[in-house]
């Protein structure tokens, strides 16, 4: 089958192939059923598939079994023999154990390469989604990037949307005749989230250098495509950061890949797994993106893959678009799962050789009802199949294991390190140091300008006292020696008219005229 994907054996005794085109692999697909059904082996052996063919995975590994596609599997396994068997049933003539090319990647960068994008790129729609915001917060944090972009704010890591987000605050007034009203109590609420999603790990999220696509869609030495494991182990622990980051990763290959039509094998698959976290309280306008980019994503080659326990935890309008089918066995103890029972089974179909909501509910572990995509993209007739075994090791592989294929990995150390250039934090950091010292010298100016003032003041009162003091004084002595002069005048001019006065005068000029 080398246009198309081996997924095992239907027919009556098993032995009718039944594969996936690849031709239409693009055009999306579920693989869905009960928990302990054998939906994480149909995940794995389709990755398997996919590499084989020299198309590039990517997966979440959400109870940490997947990192076992890095090695082959081993006789000495405990289901050898089975697995044996189930080849030999269905067909599997040329089944065999070996390993495929795995890259591991971590939003925590604890279990692979650290895998990060940047605030800006996540965008206000997906970040709002992840903090849980009202319409009233969401509409601060559109005000929030486009400021972001007017004043030239690169928002890189939470710690530049937290120091935009205070900047914000202070200037609320006047922002807020532009762009509507912006309250503190929202402002506040926001970082409040942000606080909740830095201590759940979000800041290993953020950052540079961020995930370049091209590096999702590598294939090995030998033309196999890689397989891209998320460690999501430890991610489910904050579920709505899990189901936010594969969004934005959907997205970002939207929005970056190039138109290629229908191409003769993906560019690219992309696994979705635990996909109803995606959309359990997704408001409609996130819905609307998500089929948004199923509808249109198959055009750039990219096949995306639903995996989830009921077809029902998927909107209908998306449902409707993932063409290829894997159905696990469903229970059905309540009226509310006979009835989804019976909706998943009206989505198929019909074959005449048995019923197939009797069927969905039957089938066993390692057992499915499927249908792919024939020619011209009609849908295949509903099939029992009996799925083939993995040819990888089913399980995890150790610690040691792992971490020699990071070391060993073509990207090894150019994700590892943290670039942290600048960006809004250190601007409006800058900004805020230059308002202060500014503010500060300002200060001091107005301060030596009052020193000055009140020196002025003070030297024209204690000038102005003494000058005043001594015309005082000289006026008083004026006044007095004036007085006294005048006295003495009238008295002498007095004592001159007088007989005395008249004595004196003769004997002076008698006495001058004797000597002469």
């Amino acid at each position: 089958m080398r246009d198309s994907i081996f997924i095992g054996g239907g027919g009556d005794d098993y032995r009718e192939k039944q594969g996936l085109t690849l031709k239409y692999a693009n055009r999306h697909g579920l693989i869905a059923g009960a928990t302990g059904t054998g939906k994480t082996v149909t995940l794995q052996i389709m990755a398997e598939g996919f590499s084989a063919q020299g198309v590039p995975v990517f997966l979440s590994d959400v109870k940490g079994d997947l990192s076992g596609l890095a090695a082959a599997g081993s006789p000495g396994f405990k289901l050898h023999d089975a697995f044996m068997d189930r080849a030999a049933k269905i067909g599997f003539d040329d089944y065999s154990y070996q390993a495929f090319p795995v890259t591991f990647w971590d939003l925590f960068g604890q279990q692979g390469h650290p895998v990060r994008t940047t605030v800006a790129e996540m965008g206000p729609l997906l970040l709002s989604r992840l903090l849980e915001l009202s319409e009233a917060q969401e509409g601060i944090l559109n005000i929030a990037f486009r400021l972001a972009d007017e004043q030239g704010l690169p928002l890189l890591d939470l710690k530049d949307l937290q120091a935009l987000l205070v900047w914000v605050g202070e200037n609320r007034a006047d922002l807020s005749l532009r762009y509507g009203n912006i309250s503190v109590q929202s402002v506040g609420a926001i970082q409040r989230r942000l606080l909740v999603l830095e201590n759940q790990g979000a800041t290993q999220l953020f950052g540079e250098p961020a995930l370049n696509l091209s590096d999702l869609m590598r294939t090995d030495l030998d033309g196999r495509g890689r397989i891209n494991i998320l460690a999501a182990d430890k991610l489910m622990g904050s579920p709505r950061l899990y189901a936010t980051f594969l969004l934005w990763l959907l997205s970002e290959l939207f929005e970056e890949l190039p138109e290629v039509g229908d191409p003769d094998k993906p560019r690219l698959v992309f696994f979705f797994d635990e996909a109803h976290l995606l959309f359990d309280d997704a408001p409609k306008a996130l819905v609307d993106k998500v089929e948004q980019v199923a509808r249109l994503i198959r055009s750039k080659g990219v096949g995306v893959y639903f995996v989830t326990q009921n077809p029902a935890d998927v909107p209908e309008d998306v449902l409707g678009q993932l063409g290829n089918r894997v159905q696990h066995a469903l229970r059905a103890f309540t009226a509310r799962d006979r009835k989804e029972l019976r909706l998943a089974a009206e989505t198929y179909r019909d074959n005449p050789r048995f019923d197939t909501e009797e069927a969905i509910r039957e089938v066993g572990v390692g057992e499915a009802v499927t249908s792919f995509l024939q020619k011209k993209g009609v849908p295949g007739i509903v099939e029992r199949t009996l799925i083939r075994p993995p040819s990888s090791q089913l399980g995890p592989i150790d610690e040691a294991e792992r971490k020699a294929l990071i070391d060993a990995s073509p990207i090894a150390g150019k994700y590892e390190v943290l670039n942290d250039r600048q960006s809004a934090y250190e601007i409006l950091t800058k900004r805020t140091q230059d308002a202060a010292k500014a503010a500060e010298q300002a200060e001091q100016r107005e301060e030596q300008a009052e020193a000055i003032e009140r020196e002025y003041k003070s030297a024209r009162r204690y000038s102005g006292s003494r000058v005043k003091r001594s015309s005082s004084r000289s006026s008083r002595s004026n006044a007095r020696g004036d007085t006294i002069g005048d006295a003495l005048g009238k008295a002498l001019v007095k004592e001159l008219r007088g007989t005395t006065g008249k004595r004196i005068v003769r004997g002076i000029l008698g006495g001058l005229f004797e000597g002469k």
